[in-house]
């Protein structure tokens, strides 16, 4: 082993947004806030991060260096306090390290982007390509049909929690939400039996996929974040990486991780619980004959990952093999292929026959036209005034 990324979901959280007839919906009852890292949240990364300490010892020496770690967060309160507890346990401070006999904790420094900047990890920086993208997937034939297959569901939803549930992410955030409650020892409505765990469970589940559900929307979505973890293997393995780290930690989501093992097309259908941890292992034969390879290793809620076979390549693929197997997720220039425009999309895409799809072309043909007139008239006057100055008209 001679390098590590590891990327997991923040720890137990409080609900982040209750519904409207929810018996638990007072703030009172969640002393943390909405949305918040609990207790039992930190307690669990700081385990989560004792246990990493187990994994990879023969990488970190015993006291914190920044040249052989580096971690990052998505700019939200609940996965940087994540990443401070997991730190906790990764690195208790002992020797040079101890800096206050009475605290067996040291700062260790967490970095992020603002979410809105972030193409990375967040990955909710603008991209309109992936917007369109996602709506033409939703206005598909199997995202349609299997959406309209809940509508009952969602009456059912609608008049028991008292606001409108029309689409999957609605069910997904009630799914989270009951779970939570659930796991704190709140007592349920009656109604919720008919619905939870199942159906909402699994359509939750589900819900992951939709973002990173084709190779363009994994290529928008998570390519970015594929692409970095792939090069920064290949700098290690080519003794290029400066700082030459043997160890990267990304704190995120739920969604963070689902997509991640969905854009790699090692995702099972599956609601990513509190803590979840995706470890990818840079691997030399110890022999030292051979290529190095990459390891996949998924953490859940056993006390032992499991190892996924990647796609056409198996449980140890050769690293150049990685970017073969996945070059059509990695973007050659994110921003660019992040543009959008009518000229660059085929009419069914730009939903022409549309109301809204239709204002737009005449928008934008106005607006052209506009512009084109004003150039003719600026042309005309000028050689208008350039003619008057050399045929000037005199009388008499």
């Amino acid at each position: 082993l001679i390098f590590a990324h590891v990327l997991f979901r923040h720890g137990d959280r409080t609900p982040i947004d209750p519904y409207k007839n929810d018996p638990w919906k007072d703030a009172s009852h969640w002393s943390a806030g909405w949305g918040q890292l609990t207790n039992a949240g930190k307690l669990h990364h700081l385990q989560l991060g004792k246990w990493l300490r187990a994994r990879y010892n023969s990488l970190l020496r015993p006291t914190y260096s920044n040249d052989e770690l580096y971690v990052r967060s998505t700019d939200v309160d609940r996965t940087l306090m994540s990443a401070e507890a997991n730190l906790a346990g990764l690195y208790p401070p002992q020797g040079s390290d101890v800096w206050d006999s009475g605290m067996s904790w040291q700062p260790i420094p967490v970095h992020t982007v603002p979410e809105e900047l972030d193409a990375v990890l967040a990955a909710k920086k603008r991209c309109p390509a992936f917007d369109h993208a996602l709506k033409v997937y939703r206005q598909s034939e199997p995202y349609h049909s299997y959406n309209s297959s809940l509508a009952p569901l969602y009456r059912y939803l609608t008049e028991n929690t008292g606001q409108t549930y029309n689409s999957m992410s609605g069910v997904q955030n009630l799914y989270s939400c009951l779970l939570i409650e659930e796991l704190n020892n709140f007592t349920l409505p009656d109604w919720t039996k008919q619905v939870y765990p199942e159906p909402l469970r699994s359509i939750s589940a589900v819900t992951f996929a939709v973002k990173t559900n084709t190779s363009q929307l994994a290529r928008l979505k998570m390519g970015p974040l594929v692409k970095e973890i792939l090069n920064r293997f290949r700098s290690k393995a080519a003794g290029k990486l400066k700082p030459d780290r043997s160890l990267w930690i990304y704190s995120a989501h739920d969604v963070t991780v689902a997509s991640l093992l969905n854009a790699l097309r090692v995702f099972e259908l599956h609601n990513p619980p509190f803590a979840a941890c995706i470890m990818l292992e840079l691997r030399r034969p110890i022999n030292g004959d051979g290529d190095p390879y990459v390891q996949i290793f998924y953490k859940n809620t056993t006390n032992e990952p499991f190892l996924l076979p990647i796609p056409g390549c198996g449980e140890r693929c050769p690293l150049d093999e990685m970017f073969k197997i996945y070059d059509d997720i990695l973007p050659k220039n994110w921003d660019s292929e992040c543009e959008l425009s009518l000229l660059s999309m085929s009419y069914v895409e730009a939903d022409l026959h549309s109301t809204t799809g239709m204002l737009g072309i005449i928008l934008l043909t106005g607006s052209t036209l506009l512009v084109l007139l004003t150039v003719i008239v600026v042309v005309k006057r000028r050689n208008s005034m350039h003619s008057e100055r050399w045929y000037l008209r005199i009388d008499g």
